[in-house]
């Protein structure tokens, strides 16, 4: 049965879990004297089984104004990898140079000339803006579960100012996939979803079609899923104003081509300009969303679906011991006992380093 949220700030620490099932489990993957680990949201998730890979970014962390980044934006931040052998009970984190971005040193990007197998065993592909500044992004792809990536290669912009991709794709065959990315608005601002797509191996890429209408504020970083019916869902991150923000659920039933309002699933994520969602399709067809919460308590939550979206529970605490707003980003893998491995960047105290954490809980099952 699960635990419905009435008033967050009256719960008392011992009611903050998931179902009624044992506690959630937080386990430290990343922490470094002097760092600022963030953003798996940015790079994403690749799971095979028990074996999980995360991305993340290695930056420098500095005890500045906390209502800000407290990031170093002077020194590089290093793209790495937490991989996880034991379905997340055990962390190693990896630096893949070939990652490595090019403005800070790596590689210059270059066309694709040989198609990708996104039906290959041990598949990876990554997604991420360019770290110059230049408005286009990069792309990445591996054989070998994230251990060793082809790349940086070009991306299109698609006639657009400015294209901020983040990894979340799905595969619809060996050469075609669907990727979702966040354009700049027509005024140059961020920004507004879009699903692109590939029938090549990403040798050449089309725009399928975009997801909703621009908004006022901003639209961004999708998170998408596709059902057995063939229909897709896509859960993005959207802001009005400082004040004001919430996560927003589409839906297309022709493969991106058109979309089509579903549900508000999350109605407000904290303030703070808000914090993405990591939508994942459960065993048993149900939905989950995970996010960071950005007000007090900072916090991890998440919200299920057992009708394909259409109406979602209430808020499930995960964890409300925050220290800071500058925390979440989550991205999801389900391990093969059902569980979830839920990972985000967080701060245990306002002037501390982030760190890397995976929480690991049981979502429980269609009519508990």
């Amino acid at each position: 049965m699960l635990i419905r949220r009435r008033t967050v700030l009256g719960l008392v620490p011992a009611l903050l879990r998931g179902t009624t099932g044992p506690a959630p489990r937080h386990i430290q993957v990343y922490s470094e004297q002097g760092r600022f680990g963030g953003w798996p949201a940015n790079h994403g998730i690749w799971s095979w089984g028990r074996e999980i890979a995360c991305g993340f970014g290695a930056a420098y962390f500095i005890k500045t104004d906390p209502e800000r980044h407290q990031r170093d934006r002077s020194r590089p931040e290093e793209p790495a990898i937490a991989r996880s052998l034991d379905a997340g009970e055990t962390w190693q984190i990896e630096y893949p140079p070939d990652l490595k971005q090019p403005a800070h040193g790596g590689r210059r990007p270059e066309p694709l000339r040989t198609p990708m197998d996104f039906a290959a065993p041990g598949f990876a592909m990554k997604l991420r803006d360019d770290a110059s500044g230049n408005g286009a992004s990069l792309l990445w792809c591996s054989l070998d579960r994230a251990r060793t990536w082809r790349g940086p290669f070009e991306f299109p912009m698609f006639g657009r100012k400015g294209i901020a991709a983040r990894t979340d794709y799905l595969v619809l065959g060996p050469r075609e996939a669907l990727v979702f990315l966040t354009s700049m608005k027509e005024d140059g601002r961020e920004g507004r979803p879009l699903c692109v797509r590939t029938a090549d191996g990403g040798l050449s890429w089309s725009v399928q079609g975009w997801i909703g209408e621009e908004p006022p504020g901003f639209s961004i970083m999708p998170s998408t899923v596709q059902l057995p019916s063939g229909r897709i869902l896509c859960a993005v991150r959207v802001k009005l104003d400082a004040t004001t923000d919430w996560i927003d659920l589409y839906s297309s039933d022709d493969l991106g081509k058109t979309w089509k309002p579903l549900a508000r699933p999350v109605p407000f994520t904290g303030g703070k300009s808000g914090n993405p969602p990591s939508l994942t399709r459960l065993p048993d067809g149900r939905l989950t969303i995970t996010w960071g919460y950005r007000g007090e308590p900072y916090s991890i939550r998440a919200v299920h679906s057992d009708d394909e979206g259409r109406s979602w529970s209430d808020a499930l605490i995960l964890r409300a011991d925050g220290g800071a707003w500058d925390m979440g980003y989550t991205r999801d893998a389900i391990r093969p006992d059902g569980k979830l491995v839920t990972l985000y960047y967080w701060s245990p105290a306002l002037y501390a380093e982030r760190e890397i954490i995976a929480t690991i809980w049981d979502p429980g099952r269609r009519g508990e």
